[in-house]
């Protein structure tokens, strides 16, 4: 596990690359300093200091052999002269107490360094000797490292290529789209738009583009890549429903990052504005409120409703006429003539009473 970045520019890093070598390698991180060839070790959540145009070494822990603490954040020395950092384990060194990287520096400073690069190459780890005397560096095994469009090093490529969303429906946090799209992204945690915005709550949630007006909403943020991006898209309909614009978005610990929100200008402003959208169901479809009204009521097809998840509404499909069911675990509309999932433009995305259903059934 673990990354090391080389930064010998006065780039800046990307802020969600920082964000994702800290949230996924949390134990820890080392600094060269390429300008003073100072070493630093602090704690991972300390990332904000590399947002900075100063050339560095930095590598973000992930513990695999050894304690977790400062002093075997890397590097580690190998001489008076000369640091180690690595990515990856080398099998046989270490124990509990010492990571395998101080064992490889140990073994090390006991070679000559004509030895050095035969030694490191013998595994598919990747390494940096930085030599704090002579105020150089050199990297090992450079074809598995990686460049950003910066120009870059990294040792690892699952920190690159990841942007700031912002969710407040279905895909927050435990929601019942949460598990469809963003269980393997990185969550950041939880925040509030910079900038009030009105949220509207209609069967769904809705975010109107009107700066200024309703609430700093309360949203939960993660970490994408492209691909998931891309699949929320099409399950948001963006540009033509919902449409994707990035905004400021204030994290609980104070830090405020540029995200990807989805808002919806198609809705009706209500003037009833809330800052939270509340999740009215937990994993797996366990409903933490209501709809227990389904058992109440001994007939077969209620009991197909319950198992399906789904819902009876007052809403027609647009393209037949048939009275469309409401899909809880995917929060959208399905048309069981047509066999497929149905936008409704305007739609209440309420389903049905339990006494209302009861109603119309006895009817027929």
């Amino acid at each position: 596990m673990c990354v090391i970045i080389v930064k010998d520019s006065n780039k800046i890093i990307d802020h969600a690359t920082l964000v994702a070598s800290s949230l996924i390698n949390p134990d820890g991180l080392g600094i060269v300093w390429l300008d003073t060839y100072e070493i630093e070790k602090v704690e991972s959540t300390e990332y904000t200091r590399l947002m900075t145009k100063r050339p560095f070494i930095a590598h973000f822990r992930y513990a695999t052999v050894g304690k977790v603490n400062l002093k075997n954040c890397h590097p580690f020395r190998i001489s008076e002269h000369s640091v180690l950092f690595q990515n990856g384990t080398v099998p046989g060194l270490g124990d509990l107490v010492k990571t395998d990287t101080q064992h490889l520096a140990e073994i090390l400073g006991d070679c000559p360094p004509k030895n050095w690069k035969s030694i490191l190459e013998m595994t598919d780890c990747r390494y940096v000797i930085a030599n704090t005397t002579k105020k150089k560096y050199r990297i090992y095994n450079p074809k598995l490292w990686h460049t950003d469009k910066k120009g870059i090093l990294y040792s690892k490529k699952n920190v690159l290529g990841l942007e700031f969303m912002a969710v407040y429906g279905t895909l927050k946090y435990k929601g019942s789209n949460y598990y469809s799209y963003l269980l393997e992204s990185e969550l950041v945690g939880s925040g509030y738009t910079k900038d009030k915005y009105p949220l509207i709550v209609d069967g769904l949630p809705y975010l109107l583009s009107k700066k200024g007006v309703g609430h700093n909403v309360d949203v939960d943020v993660f970490l994408v890549d492209k691909a998931t991006r891309e699949d929320i898209d099409i399950l948001e309909s963006h540009p033509n429903w919902y449409k994707r614009k990035k905004v400021p978005v204030e994290l609980i610990n104070g830090d405020v990052v540029s995200a990807w929100v989805y808002f919806n200008d198609t809705i009706k402003d209500t003037g009833v504005h809330v800052q939270s959208y509340e999740i009215p169901y937990s994993y797996g479809g366990n409903y933490s409120t209501g709809y227990s009204w389904y058992d109440s009521y001994d007939m077969e097809e209620m009991e197909d409703y319950n198992d399906m998840g789904v819902r009876p509404t007052d809403e027609s499909c647009p393209q037949c006429s048939s009275q469309l069911m409401f899909d809880e675990f995917d929060m959208m509309h399905y048309c069981s003539d047509c066999d497929d999932y149905v936008h409704v433009p305007n739609a209440k995305g309420s389903a049905l009473t339990f006494d209302q259903y009861k109603e119309i059934y006895d009817k027929e």
